[in-house]
């Protein structure tokens, strides 16, 4: 068959296509939290434009879908081997040190972000044994502090999932 044939479906996915299912949670999450942060600023725009009056309140939404975007993103970065690090160290050496640089790499992330997971635990832990409260809307502040432990310990296991598949000799 030539190159430009059909592809026989018995055949294994391409390596870009199980990195795409391994990390079409996050994006899903991070589309929607990008898609009710741009709703709510253009809620916020057309009721100042309206009334001269403003939704700030709503700043503290905005800033939790921030966070929730932002760690959505760092879960599929850490899927996908793409954080940042130096790549000059990375690229100019031969395979076997990409492999340990990048396994080095995999469970430094991972081991940070069960590190994460643990303050992040304690922080939204003492919100809701002290009972504290958001400042303009006056909602429970672990509402919102209590997701974070949940999205760190999903990138930590991204990060150390990645790091089991390079250990395995799979590709990133």
């Amino acid at each position: 068959m030539s190159a430009s044939g059909p592809k026989d479906p018995a055949a294994p996915p391409a390596a870009g296509a199980q990195t795409r299912r391994r990390t079409r949670f996050e994006e899903a999450v991070a589309v929607l939290a990008l898609a009710a942060l741009v709703l709510l600023t253009l809620i916020n725009v057309v009721v100042r434009y309206l009334t001269d009056q403003s939704f700030a309140e709503t700043e503290e939404i905005s800033i939790f879908l921030m966070v929730v975007l932002t760690m959505a993103g760092a879960a599929a970065a850490a899927s996908r081997d793409r954080h940042l690090r130096i790549e000059y160290f990375l690229e100019t050496g031969s395979a076997a040190r990409r492999r340990r640089l990048s396994l080095l790499s995999a469970y430094g992330t991972s081991l940070f972000f069960v590190f994460m997971t643990v303050l992040l635990g304690r922080f939204a832990w003492d919100e809701y044994h002290f009972g504290e409260t958001t400042m303009a809307l006056g909602l429970p502040r672990w509402w919102y502090s209590v997701w974070l432990p949940v999205l760190s310990a999903g990138i930590a296991w991204r990060a150390f999932r990645l790091a089991r598949r390079l250990a395995h000799g799979e590709p990133p």
